[in-house]
């Protein structure tokens, strides 16, 4: 089976990577591996891919995608571990570093994986296919008042407390299977005139597979081993969908580049602050209307760039 995949901002990652036709990278997210092939036509056959992905059916599929490139390494595994998967590969630094966060368009075309709000699916939205936790579990067993957090937190829905409401008043009659039943509830959850706003589902879906995929929690320390294991002028691109992901990366990368504290009057600096980089754009690169209307998943997409110094 082929997959379509379109790669979110592909030619603004391109740039932003500044890539060496010699050098090593990390697709960090392989998902359909759109961004891999664009990355792997800059590299000569000395260059080096590296591509992650926790599903192994997105790598059956990213092989079968990239099957002419000899000098791609495939690695099921979370990017969460980059430092433990790079020294496992024996490599110390790498020249650029790409994550794509969220849900991949080959998952999405995956609708029987339950990311999808359409059709009528097993709720699972695990990208990790051996993990235990689904959104099945989330949806029948987790209290109210943790769903409601959850949607709010991760969804930005307004509607969080009665959508938690009548999932706790469903599930006491019947298992929540499916998608679609639990698109039913969330639909009578919200008011009619409030449901203008793309699909009513939207944010109950993307809140649960942030929940499921523990996107969140881990993504900072993510983003900082990231920097660490970057060659100097190597640079690391992120893609975010959601505003606690692109918070979390502007904070490292502010935090990564540093900021002197001692009052400007001093002659020098004595606060001991150091600065492993630069930030190499201040506002977010978004998706040009052009791609917008063409990808619907590129409309909430930021790229944020770092560059590591000097070495």
């Amino acid at each position: 089976m082929e997959f379509k995949h379109i790669p979110v901002l592909r030619d603004e990652c391109i740039e932003g990577l500044e890539i060496k036709e010699n050098g090593i990278y990390v697709d960090g997210t392989l998902g359909g591996a759109g961004h891999s092939k664009a990355i792997l036509e800059h590299l000569s056959k000395e260059g080096m891919l590296i591509g992650i992905d926790r599903d192994e059916e997105a790598l059956k599929a990213a092989k079968e995608t990239l099957k002419e490139y000899s000098n791609v390494q495939y690695i099921h595994g979370n990017h969460d571990d980059i430092k433990e998967i790079l020294n496992s590969l024996g490599i110390k630094k790498v020249d650029g570093i790409l994550l794509d966060l969220g849900v991949s368009s080959y998952q999405l075309d995956e609708k029987e994986r339950g990311f999808s709000y359409l059709g009528e699916n097993d709720l699972d939205m695990r990208m990790d296919q051996s993990q235990e936790l689904t959104a099945k579990i989330v949806v029948n067993t987790y209290p109210e008042e943790k769903l409601v957090q959850i949607l709010f937190d991760y969804g930005e829905e307004r509607f969080a407390k009665n959508i938690a409401r009548n999932i706790c008043k469903k599930r006491s009659e019947k298992e929540i299977c499916t998608t679609k039943e639990l698109v039913e509830i969330i639909e009578g959850s919200i008011p009619k005139a409030k449901q203008k706003d793309g699909h009513p589902a939207k944010r109950t879906f993307q809140a649960i597979r942030i929940e499921v995929n523990n996107e969140i929690q881990p993504l900072k320390h993510t983003i900082q081993d990231c920097i660490d294991v970057l060659k100097g002028r190597g640079r690391l691109c992120v893609i975010t969908f959601h505003s606690l992901e692109d918070r979390a990366v502007k904070q490292v990368y502010a935090e990564a580049q540093g900021k002197c504290t001692c009052p400007k009057d001093l002659p020098y600096c004595v606060c001991g602050a150091k600065s492993l980089g630069k930030i190499v754009n201040r506002k977010p690169i978004i998706a040009s209307e052009k791609e917008m209307q063409e990808n619907t998943r590129a409309k909430s997409a930021k790229l944020r760039i770092f560059e590591k110094n000097e070495e």
